[in-house]
């Protein structure tokens, strides 16, 4: 291990959280070495649809971690303005035509806290965001948010690893399963599948739902509700749509190829997991998945497959995000959110900082793992708030 002054760290884990972790500490002069299992990506990050937003409601401090996040977003687009991976062209929700419809009070909360939100007849969406449907927007109107966009977090995991390289980073993928290693209760280092040790002043560990079952060893109990989760690609097309719709029956987004990606909760809830503990996809779930979408866009398109990817949905117990250094092992940092795309980077950052600096960042504060410790002494945990789209 090196001295304080300069130190070294292993970052576990190739989605998003990770590389951006790696990245940050990098820039801050640590010596670092990210691995990964598999490849760079292939875990939730390539599921993910990928919506930057704060929408709806959330605590304050969340709200406040995911404003950050997309200001860092928009840094990133101002540097690369004609990244086709990166766009802020709104996002436009509407809810079921019945009882349940909480447009009119979601619009309310976000004008209240600042949240830049408009509440559109369904007359009046075309004027505003092009590519919808709006025979599907039901009756109680649309709330379209100017300031959300999109990110293909493959296309920027990539980006992210090549300045990693360049700075000096080491990137290892297809390791196998690490083992945290410890030495008088101290998080010091990692152990890979083929053997090798790796020596290191503080471990950050990004590995989406494997999280809960790692911690559990040093005896961090991490609540889970991680479900499994289904992205769908389509084939390239010419079409108008910019905006990201979260719609009733579908949510989807544009591709940086033309194409769209899409995703659904009932979709995913016919998803069944084998005995062999792979996943199988019905075709006439696929059918469906892509009529629905097809309904909410302009002229109705017929939409073609390109891609499926199915895997497990990392959400912690109470749904906000857990990070920052565990209290039962101490330099044993965690990132384990279902928020991959819209904090991707302003975590990575903060993480980065945290361990550099030695002490936890202010804004982690609130997402630290011990508020769960706290509330099985109170007796309770929090119940889940509804979730966004990420």
């Amino acid at each position: 291990m090196q001295s304080s002054s300069i130190p070294s760290v292993v970052v576990v884990g190739g989605g998003v959280f990770g590389v951006s972790t790696a990245l940050h500490l990098k820039r801050l002069g640590a010596d670092v070495r990210l691995v990964t299992a598999g490849s760079f990506g292939d875990g939730a990050t390539g599921r993910s649809l990928s919506w930057l937003n704060s929408a709806r409601f959330r605590s304050a401090e969340y709200h406040r971690l995911r404003l950050l996040g997309i200001d860092r977003y928009r840094t990133l687009a101002a540097r690369r303005p004609d990244a086709p991976w990166l766009r802020f062209d709104g996002g436009l929700t509407w809810d079921t035509d019945d009882a349940s419809n909480g447009i009119a009070k979601a619009f309310e909360h976000e004008r209240s806290i600042g949240y830049d939100a408009l509440l559109l007849s369904p007359d009046r969406v075309a004027a505003v965001t092009p590519g919808v449907d709006i025979r599907a927007i039901t009756p109680q109107g649309a709330k379209f948010n100017p300031g959300e966009g999109w990110v293909d977090l493959s296309e920027l995991v990539g980006v992210m690893l090549e300045e990693f390289v360049a700075l000096g980073g080491r990137a290892d993928a297809g390791v196998g399963l690490a083992e945290i290693e410890t030495t008088g209760g101290r998080a010091s280092g990692v152990a890979l599948a083929s053997g090798e040790r790796i020596a290191a002043d503080a471990v950050a560990l990004a590995v989406g739902p494997a999280s809960p079952k790692m911690l559990a060893r040093f005896g961090a109990q991490i609540p889970d509700m991680t479900p499994i989760s289904l992205l769908v690609r389509t084939a390239p097309l010419r079409h108008p749509l910019r905006a990201v719709l979260n719609t009733p029956r579908v949510a989807l987004r544009p591709a940086p190829d033309g194409g769209f990606a899409l995703d659904s909760a009932w979709s995913e809830e016919e998803v069944r997991v084998r005995d062999d503990g792979g996943y199988e996809v019905r075709d006439d779930t696929l059918v469906r998945l892509l009529a629905e979408a097809s309904a909410v866009l302009e002229g109705n398109p017929r939409l073609r497959v390109a891609a499926t990817g199915v895997g497990p949905k990392p959400i912690p117990g109470d749904a906000d995000p857990v990070l920052g250094e565990i209290d039962e092992a101490p330099g044993l940092h965690v990132v384990f959110s279902h928020s991959g795309a819209t904090l991707g980077l302003i975590v990575g950052e903060l993480i980065a900082e945290s361990i550099v600096a030695g002490r936890p960042h202010p804004l982690l504060a609130p997402f630290r793992a011990t508020r769960f410790a706290a509330a099985r002494t109170a007796g309770r945990l929090e119940r889940a708030r509804p979730l966004s789209l990420t």
